[in-house]
């Protein structure tokens, strides 16, 4: 008998180490497997019970709640108050198009034969029997696109680190998932791994490369574990190491773990964090893509932009970009947080409404006050007002409406928040995390948070406010990076959509 009680994080954080304990001690013969959390948050713990219909599943667990499960003969799938049905059937997961997440939380993240049970590593085959061209132009024609936030294609990327001539190339993955609201790498590393280490070899084969870096963030010690874990058997099974899966490759990967800097979320900080320097923004160019790691060719890509090679390798480029909207092509893991009822991972095609994922996916606001605001893409990202709702959430929708996409993090909040006030903390936010390499960002983000607590407070608001605007534009403009860069955009998408909040009148 299998019971699934998920291991990664999130549920982790509200007992679930507990529930799979107390289950154990009520019959020790039950095989638990820690999957990786299927992303609807709000019922987490969520346990499921292998049965001949399917896995059916009971949330939110607790660990008081295990001796009343065992006594509605749960095991078989017996009626309870936190009896949810057959886990695919569940409708907010049910209507999801899970292409980069279809594996997490039905698999064990360390078992190679659940992966391969599942699908794992037929894109990897298939890139074996391909020349590095062709799996270069699947990858392109597929229309990927880097998830970490650029947005930028990942087949030119991996085209131009394949055509620069180099003895010695890498392959990094950009783990430091940094912003806030946001999770679905954490999520994926935990529930996943296997595909994000095909990912990555997939990408050595097509560029010529032989090492790789995958850099996480010290914040996730559970994510850091679950892929070592990984690695180590990846490695015993020849998917890592002197010829993989027997053919002529030779593909390693090492983690290297952040210090806790937001900048190194930047890929040329990245690169020097993992040199074993001082995390601070190169200038550009040379792109990273031509002398990037110690100097030598370099592809960077999102867990997210990586995990989802295989499946394209797997299916065809035509099945991943039949979905999409537009340059959008394929599918967005949005991570819905906040004031939120429904929280959690929800993976659709681009060309979703923001209204379907706060209101339909994500139920509305937590504290069932009115909604009146939502970040996307970090904090750094724009505020939208409820006028905005009809907005599809694709790259060039969201420029165009003054936004941006980011990493996908969707963060609401109700009618209490004061937009003035989250203004301020995106400034404050930067002078905290800024590197301190170039002026606009170290010293602008100081003045910008000074600036608009005047205004907070009545002082001279529409001078301020023509300051503020002044301030924005010299980050925006002189900016070694997005840092800086991009603070601007919550500060004055604050002042477009939510006029009456820099007023200086407080009510």
């Amino acid at each position: 008998m299998k019971v699934f009680v998920p291991g990664d994080s999130a549920a982790i954080s509200v007992g679930a180490n507990d529930v799979a304990a107390a289950i154990t001690t009520i019959d020790p013969s039950i095989e638990i497997i820690r999957n990786g959390s299927r992303g609807a948050l709000w019922l987490e713990t969520l346990v499921e019970v292998e049965t001949p219909s399917g896995r059916i599943a009971y949330g939110p667990v607790s660990a008081h709640d295990v001796s009343s499960l065992f006594e509605a003969d749960f095991l078989h799938g017996g009626s309870h108050a936190l009896y949810l049905g057959k886990t695919d059937e569940i409708a907010w997961l049910a209507n999801q198009d899970r292409v980069t997440f279809a594996r997490v939380g039905i698999i064990d993240p360390i078992s190679l034969a659940d992966y391969r049970a599942q699908g794992g590593l037929i894109g990897l085959q298939r890139a074996l029997n391909l020349s590095p061209d062709e799996v270069i132009q699947t990858v392109t024609e597929s229309g990927l696109r880097g998830r970490g936030g650029a947005g930028f294609p990942a087949g030119i990327k991996w085209k131009t680190v394949a055509q620069t001539v180099s003895e010695q190339k890498y392959i990094c993955c950009n783990a430091d998932e940094g912003d806030s609201g946001t999770f679905a790498d954490r999520m994926l590393i935990e529930g996943d791994p296997f595909t994000l280490i095909e990912g990555m070899v997939i990408a050595a084969i097509a560029v010529g490369a032989t090492k790789g870096f995958v850099y996480i963030r010290s914040e996730y010690p559970q994510a850091i574990s679950t892929f070592q874990k990984a690695i180590d058997v990846a490695r015993n099974n020849q998917v890592l190491g002197d010829g993989v899966l027997g053919s002529a490759h030779a593909f390693d990967i090492q983690i290297r773990v952040g210090a806790g800097s937001y900048v190194c979320g930047e890929e040329t900080a990245m690169l020097e964090s993992i040199e074993g320097k001082r995390g601070v923004v190169r200038a550009k160019p040379p792109l990273p893509a031509i002398e990037g790691l110690f100097g030598k060719p370099t592809v960077i890509n999102n867990v997210l932009t990586l995990s989802t090679v295989p499946m394209i390798l797997a299916d065809g480029a035509d099945a991943y970009k039949a979905r999409g909207v537009g340059r959008s092509l394929g599918t967005q893991v949005f991570q819905l947080a906040g004031n939120i009822a429904r929280g959690g991972i929800v993976e659709t095609a681009f060309g979703i409404t923001l209204n379907e994922l706060v209101n339909t996916y994500g139920g509305g606001t937590l504290t069932g006050r009115p909604l009146r605001a939502v970040q996307i893409g970090g904090p750094l990202g724009a505020y939208f007002s409820t006028a905005q709702f009809e907005t599809s959430m694709d790259y060039e929708s969201l420029i165009a409406a003054g936004g941006m996409l980011g990493h996908g993090g969707v963060v609401v909040f109700d009618d209490s928040v004061d937009l003035a006030v989250q203004a301020k903390f995106a400034m404050e936010f930067c002078a905290i995390e800024s590197c301190g390499k170039c002026t606009p960002c170290r010293i602008g983000s100081t003045r910008g948070a000074e600036t608009i607590d005047l205004i907070i407070q009545g002082v001279r608001v529409d001078e301020n406010k023509k300051l503020l605007l002044d301030l924005c534009e010299v980050m925006t403009d002189g900016s070694l990076c997005a840092m800086g860069g991009l603070t601007p955009l919550p500060v004055k998408s604050a002042m477009i959509n939510f006029p009456s909040d820099f007023t200086g009148v407080r009510t």
